[in-house]
């Protein structure tokens, strides 16, 4: 990298030869100019015109590439930091600013910290410390993704059974479980550039839309800003297509803890396959009811069985049972009231035309229908390179790259024994993480520019197309690609420059240099 600088400093930067990733996931050889007082892109030749000024500085970034810097999503900690232990304000927010500022290394410059199922009083807790932060060059906290504790028994993953509930009030027990202060009122999160520390930080909640109130919470939720994640569930595609009609916008760790893709009923998976229009049914009126009794807590009548050889957050631990309750349901009630009966999607036309014959379109029983965003965890151990090939093929403009990694994330760190929580302790073997003394997977400890190296291997995408799936789409999930995960014009300045192998060689944050690769260590 070359810098060029001028006598006087106007806050202007051009960075020059070099490859901008386009959002249609190409790469064009452009420059890219920054006001690097006050951290955002500019148009180049509008500034040009108005400013009637050159740039103070020029980066020669000799043919390597210029990319929005990374968005993660999920995350459980990393750098020894786990976001789901609380042991006091102080301890909690230096180990959030230890991630922040460490994390830019791998090319992330914005993280959606995420909690697994709590006891309700560490909540307000950990909650509170989880609004939007931007710590002196370091990456962004973006705020909270939680997930639980509204979840399916059968797919807990790593959440504690006794702290997994039914929403029995709908979006009431949210409330309880979440306290309304901090939960957001109005769509008035989205990166504000006023945006202080008062800012409320809810950003994404997970839970499965069968348990017991769910469904009628999500309406709620969305309308709220806060971008709700079908996860760790055992629902029908009827259910999951309910769900989205409702407002839910993304799938957590797509084939993870979620049943396996059947062809008769391909479950959360199907979403991906799903058609532009779909059986319209009212919103409000999920295809099942959900006053039927909970599933969720000790009286669940589905048995646990030994656990499986994964014990991650995003591994199952228990095996999905041959029939969902969803679907045992709905048979049930077929046989016993046939009337009753929703016709299922397969039986019905598959287009608006198909619907209306020659009876033109009155009554057309189709509504359209956009595709939820899907999030992977592309370290070829959650995921076969084969699964995260078809999810891309099928969805490509809904695909995120997260990591999903524990406290243990580290890329300096070596193989070895570390300790994890509740006295338990992790084998680390490259990117795999057991639990010591078995051969059981524990989690992740991938990097997000090495999901991004891996998923353009994987699917044989450009590396722009896989740079999109983690800075535009996650962006757009949460509604910020105005300010994050693009190269707009006002979009803030954080970047990351790559090689043309992926990469990391230096990364940016509100137009400041955080981190350069040592090229003599």
């Amino acid at each position: 990298m070359v810098v060029v600088t001028a006598e006087s400093s106007n806050g202007l930067v051009c960075f020059t030869n070099c490859f901008l990733p386009q959002e249609d996931g190409s790469l064009v050889e452009k420059d890219l100019w920054i006001d690097e007082h006050r951290g955002i892109i500019l148009d180049a030749q509008r500034t040009f015109y108005l400013r009637k000024q050159r740039p103070h500085r020029v980066v020669d970034l000799v043919g390597n590439i210029l990319s929005p810097g990374f968005i993660d999503i999920q995350i459980n900690g990393g750098f020894g930091f786990d976001f789901s232990v609380y042991e006091g304000d102080q301890q909690y927010r230096n180990g959030l600013k230890c991630v922040a500022e460490k994390i830019v290394e791998t090319g992330v410059t914005a993280v959606v910290p995420t909690i697994i199922t709590q006891e309700k009083s560490l909540y307000a807790k950990i909650l509170k410390l989880l609004r939007p932060w931007s710590p002196p060059n370091a990456a962004h906290l973006l705020g909270w993704h939680v997930e639980g504790p509204f979840l399916h028994m059968t797919k807990r993953g790593a959440h504690s059974p006794p702290l997994i509930i039914p929403a029995s009030e709908g979006y009431k027990t949210f409330e309880a479980i979440y306290q309304p202060e901090n939960l957001v009122d109005v769509e008035d999160w989205l990166m504000r550039d006023d945006a202080g520390q008062g800012t409320v930080g809810a950003r994404i909640i997970t839970a499965a839309p069968e348990i017991e109130g769910v469904m009628e919470a999500i309406a709620e939720v969305s309308k709220r800003g806060i971008c709700f994640n079908i996860g760790h569930s055992i629902c029908s595609t009827d259910t999951a297509t309910a769900a989205v009609q409702n407002g839910a916008r993304c799938i957590t760790h797509l084939f993870n803890a979620m049943p396996q893709l059947h062809h008769r009923d391909p479950s959360i998976i199907g979403l991906l396959g799903s058609s532009p229009y779909v059986a319209a049914k009212p919103a409000a009126t999920p295809w099942f009811s959900s006053k039927t009794k909970s599933r969720t807590g000790p009286s669940n009548p589905i048995q646990a069985v030994c656990p499986g050889p994964y014990a991650s957050e995003a591994f199952d631990d228990i095996r999905t049972p041959p029939q969902t309750p969803m679907r045992r349901d709905h048979r049930a009630r077929e046989r016993h009231n046939p009337s009753e009966a929703v016709s299922s999607p397969s039986t019905m036309p598959t287009t608006p035309s198909e619907s209306t014959g020659s009876g033109g379109s009155e009554g057309m029983p189709f509504s359209p229908f956009e595709r939820p965003f899907y999030e992977l965890i592309v370290d070829g151990v959650h995921s076969h390179p084969n699964s995260v090939r078809l999810a891309y093929s099928a969805h490509p403009d809904g695909c995120i790259l997260i990591t999903d990694a524990m406290k243990i994330l580290d890329p300096h760190l070596k193989d070895g024994i570390y300790e994890w929580r509740d006295g338990r302790r992790f084998y680390k073997d490259g990117d795999r993480l057991y639990l010591e003394g078995t051969t059981t997977l524990a989690g992740s400890v991938v990097t997000m520019d090495k999901c991004v190296r891996n998923f353009s291997r994987f699917t044989g995408c450009s590396l722009a197309e896989a740079i999109k799936c983690a800075t535009l789409n996650p962006a757009r999930c949460l509604g910020i690609e105005d300010k994050k995960g693009s190269l707009r014009s006002g979009a803030h300045a954080d970047l990351v420059v790559l090689d043309r192998h992926g990469e990391v060689l230096s990364t940016w944050v509100m137009g400041k240099m955080v981190w350069e690769r040592n090229y003599r260590s």
